[in-house]
């Protein structure tokens, strides 16, 4: 532990961090959202001191971002479960598929997570140490499960519970002691479409005799948080609402229980907000004497919690610097930073952050679909939405060969627009550039269009509180010029919106261009 806490120190001492939305006060509280980000789906534990959470990654690559706290409301991302998963087809964007709802646990020296994939089935990470290498397993090849959490009674037989897309019932299976082999084809301990519609994001613990299954149901935008409680482990089962919406705070959703050294108890739910995807909130916890869970504010004593949106922080014996998860980058070190994501596999053609000391080299890969929609490209290299409102800044160098490609800064949905230098028969330009995902085909279309007699400029986007964006450009980092009108801003399949940087061709044949971009700034 000693070592672990080493490492994570030296971690943080590395990160820089944006504190345009910080959670924690400085005076003993703090406000919700703890992650104004899309940490989708998450789940949590407590390892003796430490604070592990999990979020679901979809498409994007690393995937499964696991951040680390000591508090419960100051979080860094300090790992990601898997670099790839051992499938070929995420080779390319799959959006909307990949990684769903991760449950994270710890068992006998062990961390382990479990995730299903929409269309490829149950996969289980296991590791000693969080932050190194996980040693990553397809359990099973399945379709539409979804959300599995296992489970480890007090006689040491393994269990794991899961739903099905859309909803299904919760059904629970007999593991392998160690976790990695379903023993049966499960039984459905509790399915009621009437009272618990769109059942998912099921947790399971137990506590005083009881086994609690946490699962929300109603939507992820309009639903509530349902716990089920029984003696039994194959039940039957009876469902309590929980927490439900309150404060102006839509759909409180699928998250993780946890308790601190002190003897509280806390949970961390997600918030579907729009462009920014699923941001997190943390509740104060109580159980009450009939051992039902009470979760948030409960004027009316019904049982039925209200979010907060601000609270006293968790009593973990000490108070903790202020950190944010990381969004700036220099790229002075020899990885990119734990923000970044691909959304596809890496693949080294992509990028190279030594051919150049200092800067990040970004290759002017083919995209030919539709002429350059950058939908099918997974080599944009992108980052969550960090704050309700920000500017994202980035210095670019361009050296781009062949007429077509481009360089620059992307806001990224199933609709994007992208500011970027583009090599033209007569010369390079800039040009704002829209473009989105249909049934039909459709060509990226240049909104603003602004000649260029330099090739290093500095690139920058504004996201504003009505979900557009704004672009402008400098020739000198301190004069900064508008260019185009405002834009929409669209999140994307199952996630919020992502800013980030790009290099691309719409040639069907590889040319030499390249950009090196030496910063990437959120304010």
């Amino acid at each position: 532990m000693k070592q672990l806490v080493l490492t994570l120190v030296a971690l943080c001492a590395l990160t820089t961090a944006s504190a345009q939305w910080t959670p924690d006060r400085g005076d003993g509280t703090y406000q919700n959202p703890i992650l104004h980000a899309d940490y989708s789906d998450p789940d949590v534990i407590r390892v003796g001191e430490d604070y592990w959470l999990v979020a679901s990654s979809f498409t994007a690559m690393p995937g499964i971002p696991l951040l680390h706290s000591r508090d419960l409301v100051n979080w860094t991302i300090v790992n990601h479960i898997y670099d790839r998963l051992p499938l070929d087809k995420y080779n390319y964007p799959m959006h909307g598929e990949g990684s769903w709802a991760p449950s994270i646990r710890y068992h006998k020296g062990l961390f382990y997570v479990y995730f299903c994939t929409p269309e490829d089935g149950l996969f289980v990470a296991r590791a000693k140490d969080p932050l190194g290498k996980w040693e990553l397993h397809q359990m099973l090849e399945v379709v539409k499960w979804e959300d599995p959490c296992p489970f480890w009674d007090e006689d040491g037989k393994a269990y794991l519970v899961h739903s099905i897309h859309r909803g299904g019932p919760a059904i629970l299976h007999r593991m392998s002691d160690d976790g990695l082999r379903l023993l049966d084809n499960g039984v459905v301990v509790y399915h009621n479409v009437q009272e618990n519609p769109v059942l998912e994001g099921l947790k399971m613990c137990k506590r005083n005799g009881y086994y609690y299954i946490f699962a929300p149901a109603g939507g992820v935008s309009t639903g509530w948080q349902t716990v089920l409680r029984s003696k039994e482990i194959y039940g039957p089962y009876e469902a309590r609402r929980v927490l439900a919406e309150g404060n102006g705070i839509n759909g409180p959703h699928q998250g993780g229980l946890v308790d601190t050294p002190s003897g509280e108890w806390w949970f961390i739910h997600f918030q579907s907000k729009g462009i920014y995807g699923r941001v997190c909130h943390l509740q104060p916890a109580r159980w009450g004497e009939d051992d039902w869970i009470v979760i948030g504010e409960d004027p009316d004593g019904d049982g039925v919690g209200a979010p907060l949106l601000s609270c006293r922080k968790p009593d973990v014996g000490r108070s903790y610097p202020i950190q944010n998860p990381q969004t700036n980058d220099t790229f002075a070190a020899r990885q990119l930073g734990r923000q970044w994501q691909w959304q596809a596999h890496e693949q080294q053609r992509w990028y190279s952050l030594t051919a150049r000391r200092g800067f990040l080299r970004l290759y002017a890969e083919p995209c030919p679909s539709e002429q350059g929609n950058l939908y099918y490209a997974g080599n944009l290299l992108l980052q969550k939405l960090p704050a309700p409102t920000f500017t994202a800044t980035t210095r670019v160098e361009c050296h781009l060969a062949q007429q077509g490609e481009r360089a620059g800064l992307v806001l990224f949905g199933n609709a994007y627009t992208y500011l970027a230098v583009v090599r033209g028969a007569e010369g390079l330009y800039l040009a704002v550039v829209s473009g989105t995902q249909s049934k039909y085909a459709v060509t990226p279309k240049e909104e603003a269009v602004v000649p260029l007699t330099q090739s290093n400029l500095w690139l920058r986007v504004e996201l504003h509180n009505d979900s557009t964006c704004s672009y402008a450009y400098s020739l000198d980092g301190e004069q900064f010029r508008p260019i185009g009108e405002r834009y929409t801003v669209t999140p994307g399949t199952w996630v919020g919106a992502k800013v980030g940087l790009f290099a691309a061709s719409p040639n069907v044949v590889r040319g030499a261009g390249f950009a090196d971009f030496d910063t990437f700034e959120i304010e």
